[in-house]
């Protein structure tokens, strides 16, 4: 019986392979191009749409079928297998990249180029990822190269912060039949996101009725009332196994400096790699806020507001999960050093529902990412890209040879 790791030799060996290899190796000034174009189309938080609209242009010119934007707002594709379709073709395999940034409307994106450097807030969040999804299918094109199973080629909403995974939620609402995802986030050769880190987040609220700092020094001020929720959550005790951070990300309230604000804000952002130590540790800084809010509110003229804003689930990629098989295979046969990770990635929603996901790296290196001063360096995404296509036509192969190649897990 043919072993994973022979699969992926013979796979390698194949002429179409080889001429999808050659296409990488001799376009690096058309990804990068690419990636500067797409750099400079701002992609806010539920404001992707410009860069969804580029994406389905360049998804057209790489001759992928139904191109279209679905009711959320993903760039989606698809790459037909090398067997006529059928009524009933079977499942893809999801190919995706992120389109959104961190940054808010109004950042200046336009890219700076510095020797082999990227500079630009998003060059490698999500810009080098997006560039791969891109190089992946123009070497599919180019090889006249047919997986054995549709890919589903997405350039997605919502990864970032507020999005909440919104573009995945929806890829994965039941549109498509979708039996296993491979996410590119970042850069890096070897990294492997196979454990979802999950988080809670949340904005802490309060309000009251505000005045004059001297004529009504005797009302509660919202501000005092939250800072002493957060400093006493801040002192809350938090698990090293499993790993649980909380912190506080944003702050705010008031109007001027000799006024007694009638509301304070602050987001808060609970993290653990243990979807029931999220459960826990939320119950417990929830009860903190209320009572030390109950305290300051001898009067009971504030009132407290507690909205979840955000909810990412925690999962695991089992260990026999025949997708981690075929990248530690892959990365066998490029004598890469697997480096297993945990984070938090569009792949935390498919893992959640049981089906198999990861994300890889698109190569590269990068430095400054979320930060103004973000960089992405392109030097040597080749071999990232390789692992890339490897492994997605492997995982194609496993997933058209039976309904049950890729088990959920339980």
């Amino acid at each position: 019986m043919t072993t994973t790791l022979g699969r992926i030799a013979a796979l390698a060996a194949d002429r179409r392979v080889h001429r999808a290899f050659h296409w990488l190796h001799l376009h690096e000034l058309q990804l990068r191009q690419w990636q500067l174009e797409m750099i400079a189309i701002p992609a806010p938080p539920f404001a992707e749409s410009a860069r969804a609209g580029w994406f389905l242009a360049r998804f057209a010119e790489l001759g992928l079928a139904n191109i279209h934007l679905d009711e959320i707002g993903n760039a989606l594709a698809i790459r037909s297998p090398s067997k006529p379709a059928t009524l009933n073709p079977g499942p893809s395999v999801l190919l995706s990249a992120h389109l959104d940034t961190v940054f808010p409307s109004g950042t200046v994106c336009t890219p700076e180029e510095d020797g082999t450097r990227i500079l630009a807030p998003g060059a490698c969040d999500n810009a080098a990822g997006l560039t791969a999804l891109l190089a992946i299918a123009a070497a599919l094109q180019f090889a006249e190269l047919a997986p054995a199973c549709p890919i589903l080629f997405a350039a997605n909403v919502g990864e970032e912060g507020a999005g909440d995974l919104r573009g995945m939620r929806h890829i994965f609402s039941g549109a498509h039949n979708i039996a296993a995802a491979i996410a590119l986030e970042g850069s890096g050769n070897a990294t492997v996101v196979d454990r979802a880190l999950g988080s809670r987040r949340f904005r802490i609220t309060l309000t009251g009725p505000g005045g004059h700092s001297w004529a009504d020094a005797a009302l509660p001020n919202p501000i005092f009332a939250l800072s002493e929720a957060l400093a006493a959550i801040s002192r809350q005790p938090l698990p090293s196994t499993p790993r649980t951070t909380l912190h506080c990300g944003t702050i705010s309230g008031g109007t001027s400096v000799n006024s007694i604000p009638e509301s304070a804000t602050a987001d808060l952002d609970l993290r653990s790699a243990s979807s029931d130590q999220l459960d826990v540790t939320e119950a417990q800084l929830l009860h903190t806020i209320r009572t030390t809010i109950d305290a300051a509110n001898a009067r009971n003229l504030l009132t407290l507001e507690i909205a979840r804003i955000g909810n990412r689930p925690a999962a695991t990629l089992a260990a026999n999960s025949p997708l981690l098989a075929s990248l530690r295979a892959v990365d066998r046969h490029l004598h890469i050093a697997t480096e297993s990770r945990i984070g938090s990635t569009d792949a935390n929603w498919p893992l959640s529902l049981g089906i198999p996901a990861l994300a890889i790296g698109a190569g590269g290196t990068a430095g400054g990412i979320h930060t103004l001063h973000e960089w992405y360096d392109p030097t040597g995404r080749e071999l990232a890209l390789r692992r890339i296509l490897l492994h997605l036509l492997e995982a194609c192969t496993v997933a058209a040879e039976s309904s049950s190649a890729f088990p959920r897990s339980s």
